[in-house]
Order: structure tokens, then sequence, then C-alpha cells
């Protein structure tokens, strides 16, 4: 007979009652400010699409044009026999607008920090210092190595040079933290945390999916300290704000050479499909050539945060697109998704195990798609519902 599964049955039955278990909502139109989703027309206020550039004409050409020279299939890993021009092309035009030598495209943003971090670092006499509100991904990252570790408070740069110096002996000491971090939109002191890596010598590696065509005038969180060549590892992502699929490094020649060679999740993937690679250089393209998608994205950014703010809602330490609505309890956040979403207005609950169990929230991105009579409806919907369930 074949194994018992039913643990699996019991811990997800466990998740329901506790109202923790995942049950997405099927997206039936393009991932647009406004959707139709479940069969109901909403604004879209969870979407990673900033820059509204999925359904940029010029995003989607290139896409149509790769399929029809190139087919929908690379047929290979990029090691092997899978790299095709675009990708190629996709991949410098990226380093030239990004300011560095070179980089790398992957698969997710996930596969780079799961695949680069590892190779790293070699072992317990190397030390990584993450933060603590650090990504999934790159914890995941860290757990493949067997490098010792230490975690600092969350951008708390006297905790960060302690613990350098506590590791002054160490080998290699990688400091690894999100640029913009995706459950509250605050921004990693990086000019700060570069400062202090050169001063003990040590790596440093940014997640900045978040921060991609956002800061820094679309370039990152990079440029927006100004720390070009300076930042030894930069991670980027084209599945948000550049509205395709794919994950970003950035960086030198030499880490160029390094991840191809030796990451294992580039090299055992397959190569991303000529339509993927040709929006990603697309979006690029677009980003380039059309500054406005920026502003207009920190335009309706800040009204929306002000307004919010105005009508009595906490956005905690929200710098950035991503924009919390501060709710506590979990059971108040669910409460507060739900009576948006019967309000036309998608916006999904934070909740316990993501977020401390007091600090549930509805987490609102925004995107440069919305008119200003979107987010003054939302703002309305907001307000109704923020009154209804006794949050403002």
């Amino acid at each position: 007979m074949a194994a018992d599964m039913s643990w699996m049955r019991e811990r997800y039955e466990y998740l329901q009652s506790q109202g923790l278990d995942w049950n997405p909502p099927t997206l039936e139109s393009a991932s647009e400010p406004r959707c139709m989703m479940d069969g109901k027309e909403v604004i879209m206020l969870s979407a990673n699409n900033y820059l509204n550039l999925t359904t940029h004409p010029k995003v989607i050409q290139a896409s149509i044009e790769a399929i029809e020279k190139y087919g929908v299939g690379s047929g290979s890993v990029r090691a092997i026999a899978g790299t095709l021009d675009i990708h190629l092309q996709a991949e410098k035009i990226c380093a030239e607008f990004k300011e560095v030598e070179a980089a790398l495209i992957y698969s997710a943003g996930y596969t780079v920090n799961v695949g680069l971090i590892p190779t790293l670092v070699q072992g317990p006499n190397d030390v990584i210092i993450s933060d603590e509100l650090n990504h999934g991904s790159i914890i995941d990252g860290v757990r493949l190595t067997k490098a010792s570790r230490s975690v600092y408070s969350h951008n708390d740069m006297g905790e960060l040079e302690n613990i350098l110096n506590d590791h002054k002996n160490s080998e290699r000491k990688l400091i690894i933290t999100d640029g913009v971090f995706s459950m509250d939109g605050d921004i990693a002191p990086l000019d700060e945390i570069t400062k202090l890596a050169e001063e003990h010598d040590a790596m440093i590696f940014v997640d900045d999916c978040h921060g991609e065509g956002v800061l820094g005038e679309g370039r990152g969180i990079v440029s927006h300290f100004g720390l070009q060549g300076r930042v030894n590892f930069e991670v980027g992502s084209y599945s948000k704000a550049l509205g395709v699929q794919g994950g970003i490094l950035a960086g030198s020649d030499d880490v160029r050479r390094h991840a191809l060679n030796h990451s294992r999740s580039w090299l055992l993937s397959g190569s991303q499909p000529p339509a993927i690679a040709a929006a990603q250089k697309a979006s690029i393209e677009v980003l380039m050539s059309e500054p406005e998608h920026v502003q207009k994205l920190w335009n309706n950014t800040n009204y929306f945060r002000e307004n919010l703010q105005s009508l009595g809602f906490d956005t905690g330490a929200s710098e950035t697109p991503i924009i919390p609505v501060m709710c506590g309890e979990s059971k108040k956040a669910q409460e507060m998704s739900r009576e948006l979403r019967n309000e036309g207005v998608m916006v999904g609950a934070i909740v316990f195990p993501m977020v401390a169990a007091d600090k549930a929230r509805v987490r609102a991105q925004m995107s440069a798609g919305l008119s200003r009579e979107d987010i003054d409806i939302v703002l309305s919907a907001f307000e109704k519902c923020g009154k209804k369930i006794g949050l403002v």
C-alpha cells in the first residue's frame, strides 16, 4: 500500500480553521487597472504591474514578432543550445539601462536568490548577514548554504555594524537586504549599508524586485542612491513594474560569468521563450524612451497615500507605491478586504504568519495606469468600508 498521505489533508484543514489557506481569485482579463475578476469588474490594487506595461502596444508587438520569427519555445537550457540572440540583446540593454557592465536573465527573481546566494559563500568560516524582513526567497537561498548566519533588526544600521565587528575574522562576509520591502513599502538605507560594507570588506547583495522600474527613475535602488559600481549583486525583476516575467542579475562582468558557470537555477532551468525575451527587451526600451510612466506612478502614489492619511488611515512606514493600510488583527484585515471587494476594489489582506499577529493590513499597490477618477473611487470605498468595520 502506498504511504499514508493523510497528513496533507490534516495540515490543510488546520490552515482552513485558522483562516490561513490560500484561495486565489481568478483573473479573467489582462492585468490592468480595471479588469475582470471572478466575473466582476474591479479596480486592481493588488498587482505588481506598477507601470502598467503588461498591455503596452510596443511590448505586445515585440512578443508577437518574436513568436513569428522563433516559434514559442527555445528548445533547450541556456547553457547548452537555448541561448537566442534575443536573450543576449535583452541582457545587453538591461545592463546599459542599469549602468552596469553586464546582466544575466533568470526565469524569476526567486531563482536568482536560491541559485546565486549558495555560490557566494563556502562554509562556516563565512557569514551571511540578513535583514529580518527580507523576502522568503532570500531566506530559502541562505538555508541552502553552510555559512554562519546573523540577522539584524529591520534597517538597524547600529546592529548591522555590531554584527560586522563580531565577524571581523570571517573569510567572506555577505550582507543581504531587500531594496523595497514588499510588506511595508519602505526602503533599505542602501547608502549606509554600502558604507559599512566598504569599511568591513563585505559584499553587498540587494534584492530590488519591487524597486525595479520604480526607484531611481526606473533604474532601481542602486541608482536611487547613486551607488553604481559599489553594489556587488543587484537582483531585479521583469515580473513586476516591467510587466513581463523573469529575474535580473546585474553587476560586473565577473558576476555574470560566475553566475553563468555556478548558479544551478540558471544552468538547469529551461530557456525563456522568445516572446518573453523580446518583451523583456521592449519593456526596458519603453522605460528608456517614455519616462512619463514612472512619473505618473509617483504622482498617483503620493496622491493616494496623502488622501488615505487625511481620512485617518495608518499607512505604516510606506515610502513607495506599496501602501499598507494597517488593520491590527488578521480578522479585521480580512474583513476590510472583503468589504472592498464588494465595492469593486481588489486589495489583498496580509495576515499572520506573513506579518506579525498584531500587524495585519490590507496592502494597496499603485499603478501608473490608474486615472485620478479611479483613485477617487478607491478612496471613497476605503472611507466607506473603513467606517463600516470601525477602522476609522
